[in-house]
């Protein structure tokens, strides 16, 4: 199995002339990266392990029963694997924002003297895919600033575009404890974006929240 390294992650984001084709190739080793991330993460389920569990016996000696090194170059990879994710998520962010304000700022001259558009129809809101109907106080969620009736439009890596059913959600939450994730929500007919961070905390699960699909 090839695993990526963050060095193997080309800046196109930093190119001044950005195409959607880059952006394509970004999103391509994106997902190639939460493949590889997918892999490390069925070879911990295989030896029973997952990413927490213990590799030495009562007694303090290495488990007979799982393979150590296997084990451990798993986790290793996983966890060089999520920061490789974070960076070339931040980088895909930074070239859309190059592409729009690009195309935005090519409108803008071919409006030029034109009567300005209500911004209600310059900004164009992806369909949610899920609604939250409950938050718990004092909870990740709740700390993040999440309310009930929020649509959700993102979901860390979790989008309109991709999103199937809550196990995605769950997935990426299993995949994220104690590291930030990125959640954009329609609140009031406006995009509204959070930092939410799943972890322990007094209550059940690890956000504190009950979120619902929509049915399109």
């Amino acid at each position: 199995m090839k695993m990526t390294g963050e060095n193997n992650v080309e800046n196109s984001a930093g190119k001044s002339d950005i195409t959607m084709d880059d952006v394509k190739n970004l999103v391509k080793k994106k997902d190639d990266i939460e493949e590889q991330i997918k892999a490390y993460y069925d070879v911990l389920e295989d030896q029973g392990v997952g990413v927490e569990g213990p590799l030495v016996d009562g007694e303090g000696f290495p488990r007979a029963d799982v393979n150590v090194y296997q084990i451990r170059t798993a986790r290793h990879s996983i966890s060089c694997l999520q920061n490789d994710h974070k960076a070339i998520m931040v980088e895909i962010e930074e070239a859309l924002h190059k592409l729009h304000a690009r195309e935005k700022a090519k409108r803008e001259g071919d409006e030029a003297g034109a009567l300005e558009e209500p911004m209600e129809q310059q900004v164009t809101l992806p369909p949610p895919f899920a609604r939250v109907d409950a938050v718990t106080q004092g909870s990740p969620a709740c700390k993040a600033g999440l309310r009930v009736g929020d649509e959700v439009i993102e979901f860390g890596s979790v989008t309109t575009e991709n999103f199937q059913n809550l196990q995605n959600i769950a997935s990426v939450v299993q995949r994220s404890e104690g590291k930030p994730l990125r959640v954009a929500v329609i609140r009031d007919g406006q995009k509204a974006q959070m930092s939410l961070t799943p972890q322990r905390w007094s209550g059940r699960g690890l956000l504190g929240c009950n979120i619902v699909p929509i049915h399109r």
